[in-house]
C-alpha cells in the first residue's frame, strides 16, 4: 500500500479522527509530515517519512488503516510523478496542513484555493516589523503558511510597510480577521463588476470603486 494514500485518507477523515491521535504519536506524526511535504528533502527522505507516518496511523487506528482497509485505500489515484496519490480529492499534503498549519483549507475544493493564494507575493511579519509597520493590525489579511507561519499578501502595502487605506477599509467590510482566505480570494480573483482582480486597481485612482463593490457584495448576502 502506497503510504501517501494512507495520509490522504487520514486527511479526508481528520474531522472525526483527530481526537484519536494524541500525545507522542501526534507529535511524531507532525514531525514526519514536515519532511513529507518538504520538496527539497528528496524523494527518498520524503517516502521514508511517509512510510513511517502511515505506520503510525495503522498502529494508532487499526480499524481505519489496518490490513482490512487496504482495498478501500487502494482506490487512490497516483500522479505521473508516482507520489501523492489522492483519496476523495485529498492529498498527503492536506494532512500536513491540518496538523501543522492549523486550518481547514484542504481537499479538492479548498486545497487549490489555498495553493493559489499562498503562491501570491507576500511578506512575513518580521519584514513588516523591520520596516516600521504593524503586521498584526486587525484589518490586515494574514494567511497561515507552512508551519502556521503568517504570510501577509503583498498587495496590501503601497510602499514598504504602509498599507493602502482602502485595503484596510475593505478588509474590515469583508471581516478579514475572521475569514482571511475569503478576503484574500476577493482581492486576488477576477471580479465581474470590476472587470479585473480588485487588487489590480490599487494605485490606479479607482480605489473608491473597491469599497463600493465590497459593499454591494455584502448587500447581496
Amino acid at each position: 500500500m502506497n503510504p501517501y494514500a494512507v495520509l490522504a485518507a487520514a486527511a479526508a477523515e481528520w474531522h472525526r479522527l483527530a481526537d484519536r491521535v494524541t500525545g507522542p504519536t501526534r507529535e511524531r506524526l507532525a514531525a514526519l509530515l514536515t519532511v513529507v511535504r518538504h520538496r527539497e528533502a528528496g524523494e527518498g527522505a520524503r517516502r521514508g517519512a511517509a512510510e513511517e507516518a502511515a505506520g503510525l496511523l495503522r498502529r494508532a487506528l487499526p480499524d481505519e488503516f489496518g490490513t482490512a482497509q487496504e482495498a478501500r485505500l487502494a482506490t487512490g489515484t497516483t500522479t505521473d510523478a508516482g507520489l501523492d496519490p489522492s483519496y476523495l480529492g485529498f492529498r498527503a499534503d492536506d494532512l500536513a496542513v491540518l496538523l501543522l498549519d492549523g486550518h481547514r483549507m484542504v481537499g479538492p475544493v479548498l486545497g487549490p484555493v489555498r495553493d493559489r493564494l499562498l503562491a501570491e507575493p507576500a511578506v512575513d511579519p518580521a519584514t513588516v516589523l523591520r520596516d516600521g509597520g504593524d503586521p498584526y493590525a486587525r484589518d490586515l489579511i494574514r494567511l497561515p503558511g507552512p508551519g502556521g507561519l503568517a504570510r501577509l499578501p503583498r498587495f496590501q502595502f503601497s510602499e514598504g510597510s504602509l498599507p493602502w487605506l482602502v485595503v484596510l477599509e475593505v478588509n474590515a467590510l469583508l471581516d478579514a480577521a475572521r475569514d482571511p482566505w475569503g478576503a484574500a480570494d476577493w482581492w486576488l480573483a477576477g471580479n465581474a463588476w470590476l472587470g479585473t482582480a480588485p487588487a489590480a486597481l490599487l494605485g490606479t485612482g479607482q480605489e473608491r470603486r473597491l469599497a463600493d463593490t465590497a459593499r454591494l457584495l455584502l448587500e447581496d448576502v
